[in-house]
């Protein structure tokens, strides 16, 4: 499992991006990185300014949507579908996914479930709980 540091997370992403533009080849885990920039030209500026971005801090109670953590969301989604982890989690995706035929906003209820599965495990203090993750993907389907 990749779990890189905030600063790790965010170099990947730079150094993607740069690599993409000088036409260097990438890693897998690269690939895959770009395959979500490329979702998002809204935050591909942002990619090519390392010095202004590195170290930025997203509040949210003052609006601020995190670029990072929403691709990061987006790579950890692709790799819990590659694996099928939690188990179901692919079956569920498939079934979205056939009822709207847009992955990327299959991808984005997704999101939304992880990361109220991340937020209740803060809250209470324990691990993520997977069939509270998979519970809110069968609500989503309804």
């Amino acid at each position: 499992m990749f779990t890189p540091s905030r600063d790790e997370a965010r170099q990947l992403f730079f150094d993607a991006w740069r690599k993409f533009q000088e036409r260097e080849v990438l890693t897998a885990m690269e690939n895959i990185v770009l395959d979500v920039i490329q979702l998002h030209p809204e935050y591909q500026a942002m990619l090519d300014d390392p010095e202004r971005y590195q170290e930025k801090d997203y509040l949210p109670e003052m609006g601020d949507v995190n670029p990072f953590l929403h691709m990061s969301m987006h790579v950890a989604i692709r790799e819990q579908l590659s694996i099928n982890q939690p188990p179901g989690i692919r079956a569920r995706f498939e079934r979205l996914l056939n009822k709207t035929g847009d992955e990327h906003a299959v991808t984005h209820q997704v999101m939304e479930c992880l990361a109220e599965t991340i937020w209740q495990a803060q809250r209470n203090q324990t691990t993520l709980d997977a069939s509270v993750y998979l519970e809110c993907l069968d609500r989503s389907e309804n």
